[in-house]
């Protein structure tokens, strides 16, 4: 069953239901049944019995699964992934009128001199990426990555910029990049939620909008994992429960709501029924996922991991490894420590050191493992930085006419640069790519046309990339 089986059984069962139980129209009603495709009554029953049941996507994706890294605040990529010599060359001096017609900025003037690189730029890589000194185990995967200089977004300050990123609008209410994909693809493990959110630092600005289902019903959603205690908040059962009386008092709730679900169809019902079964089997697989006792020293050693059960990013990205083995379709991690706006020097070199040794481990166990080429692995925040220097001489505002990312595996080209922006690391130079274009990619990569892949509220079809975006054909393998 595909994807446009799912959606037009889940609406149309209401409406078959509520035609055969209240028009009364007899042998009309047997006649009707009869002419429904056998195919569709197929899509039905599964949909029903199982909505998160793994799905075929409009054509065979290179990739089956996603590790999105989402570093919030927003890296500078001046600092870290673009290389700008004539920056430097005019630190301290005013940037060209011309180039600030037009141009917004969050907070500071727009006016304020330019403000040179920090660190030293290398290349690396039998590709010759160039990549800067704070990033030295990034640059030993250089020729694993594709990384995007040229990102655009439509959002200035972090709350909508992060939920466009992650949903493709800066409105609340629309569901995420995790969200669809799930929404597509299904889920190929029962004991674990299709789509899981782990966070460091601190928590994002968009929150949980950043990986809601919007309209989509609610089993699409991501779910956050917590970092110490229970994974999931009421998870152990509480005291005078024991395991018998808790799957006796489950079986009784899921028969009530199978005979509401059967009376209304509400694709809701069934929802409920699939987190009430998923919490169940979460009280095993849930702890066990946790648990890094298995790992042996030398694999948390290559993450950077000190204490096995100390929450940090390094941790998270090893969990993500974990998760992916064992069937999940999509994991985010949120780590939000980027907003430079003063003392970038040293935050950058902080930030890097929570965050570079991890990320390449990661890239390199999914690939030594064999999963790395159907797992798309993400890398980026929600914008760059200025040009111009803010808080001083130490410190960057927000700016989003231009930004890096990277990617790695499921289709990915390798070891490629795409896009170049201007002399100053201000605008786009050729080889633009927005976040519709990104997301639209994306779903590619996945199997979908981003065109077919919607889903009807408030009466009209919706889609990720909503009246936007085309295929980077420049970043495909």
């Amino acid at each position: 069953m595909n994807v446009h089986d799912l959606h037009t059984a889940q609406a149309s069962y209401l409406r078959r239901r509520w035609f055969l139980r209240d028009c009364g129209v007899g042998l009309g009603a047997i006649a009707a049944g009869s002419l429904l495709s056998s195919d569709l009554k197929q899509a039905q029953a599964d949909a029903i019995a199982n909505p998160l049941a793994p799905r075929q996507p409009h054509f065979p994706g290179k990739a089956r699964r996603v590790i999105y890294i989402f570093q919030a605040g927003a890296p500078s990529h001046l600092e870290m992934f673009d290389n700008k010599p004539e920056l430097t060359k005019r630190d301290g001096q005013l940037p060209p009128a011309e180039l600030l017609k037009g141009y917004r900025a969050a907070f500071i003037n727009p006016n304020s001199a330019l403000l040179g690189s920090k660190f030293k730029y290398a290349k690396h890589g039998q590709c010759g990426m160039e990549l800067s000194e704070v990033l030295p185990h990034t640059a030993k995967i250089a020729d694993q990555l594709c990384l995007i200089r040229t990102m655009q977004t439509d959002a200035v300050n972090h709350a909508p910029a992060q939920i466009m990123m992650n949903t493709g609008s800066q409105q609340f209410g629309r569901p995420s990049l995790g969200s669809w994909t799930l929404y597509g693809l299904g889920s190929q493990s029962a004991d674990l939620p299709g789509f899981v959110v782990l966070t460091s630092a601190k928590g994002t600005s968009g929150g949980a909008s950043n990986y809601g289902s919007g309209f989509l019903p609610t089993m699409y959603g991501g779910i956050p994992f917590r970092s110490a205690g229970d994974p999931m908040l009421y998870l152990s059962n509480p005291k005078g429960i024991d395991a018998e009386t808790q799957r006796a008092s489950l079986d009784s709730l899921n028969r009530l709501n199978e005979m509401s679900l059967q009376t209304v169809g509400d694709p809701e019902i069934a929802a409920r029924i699939q987190s009430y079964e998923m919490a169940y089997r979460l009280q095993t697989s849930a702890p066990e996922l946790m648990d890094l006792g298995s790992e042996p020293k030398e694999m948390l050693d290559r993450y950077g991991i000190k204490d096995p059960k100390e929450a940090n990013f390094a941790r998270n990205c090893l969990l993500a490894r974990r998760l992916v083995e064992r069937g999940v379709r999509f994991v985010q991690l949120f780590h939000e420590a980027w907003d430079q706006h003063g003392n970038l020097t040293g935050g950058v070199k902080q930030n890097a050191l929570d965050t570079d040794q991890a990320s390449a481990a990661l890239v390199m166990d999914l690939k030594e493992r064999g999963l790395l080429e159907d797992t798309i692995v993400i890398w980026g925040g929600e914008f760059g930085r200025t040009p111009m220097v803010q808080g001083g001489n130490d410190g960057r505002d927000h700016h989003n006419r231009c930004f890096s990312l990277w990617l790695a595996g499921g289709g990915i080209k390798a070891g490629h640069v795409h896009g170049q922006t201007d002399e100053l690391g201000f605008n786009v130079a050729n080889d633009p790519v927005h976040v519709h274009d990104l997301n639209a990619t994306l779903l590619h990569l996945l199997g979908f046309d981003h065109l077919r892949l919607t889903f009807r509220s408030q009466g009209r079809d919706y889609r990720l990339t909503d009246v936007h975006g085309n295929v980077v054909q420049g970043i495909l393998a």
